[in-house]
């Protein structure tokens, strides 16, 4: 079975993974955990309280096959849990890795955007990382894949799931569909 681990902190972005989360779980059987630090219970930025079903310290990426890191506010601050290490490591197994909104901070802190093309909130955003990878930003508003690590802005979780969905190799006309169904909403006349 694929499982999926997304990372979360306090205040934690709900909406950014939230579509590939269900998506993944409900449509295709996937099964999705989250992980917080020291597996403690915390709250998203949308008020949401949330027990996570393990902690950060203990996730054995030999279970894993895609590892996300959501966004928030406090991939910002000294608070954030350095996850570098880890989110490394699943990259150099050859994990899927995917970071949206803040969380791409932490793929540019882990080195792993160096040599890929990304997008984030902004180039700015990451820039602030110290991160080497500046020439190979890409300024868009949807999720932008290169090998298997996924990179979102926060606005973006329709095409960030789309993204991801593809790197599991399970697109095709269903996901085609649903990612319509999406589209249809900002077609509409103002």
């Amino acid at each position: 079975m694929t499982r999926a681990i997304t990372l979360i902190t306090e205040n934690f972005s709900d909406w950014e993974t939230a579509l590939i989360n269900s998506t993944a779980r409900c449509y295709f059987g996937i099964e999705t955990l989250y992980a917080a630090p020291g597996g403690a219970p915390l709250t998203s930025s949308g008020g949401l309280s949330v027990t996570p079903h393990l902690a950060i310290e203990d996730i054995c990426l030999d279970e894993v096959d895609l590892l996300m890191v959501c966004g928030g506010t406090i991939w910002q601050t000294e608070q954030a849990p350095d996850v570098s290490a880890l989110v490394r490591e699943a990259h150099e197994r050859g994990l899927i890795v995917a970071g949206i909104c803040d969380g791409t901070r932490v793929l540019a802190q882990a080195g792993i955007l160096d040599h890929l093309r990304h997008t984030s909130n902004s180039a700015a955003n990451l820039v602030q990382t110290g991160y080497a990878g500046a020439a190979h930003y890409q300024d868009v508003p949807y999720a932008v894949a290169d090998g298997r690590v996924v990179t979102a802005p926060g606005s973006a979780p329709v095409s960030f799931m789309a993204q991801i969905v593809g790197l599991l190799g399970l697109a095709g006309p269903d996901l085609d569909a649903y990612l319509a169904l999406h589209a249809a909403e900002h077609s509409k006349p103002r």
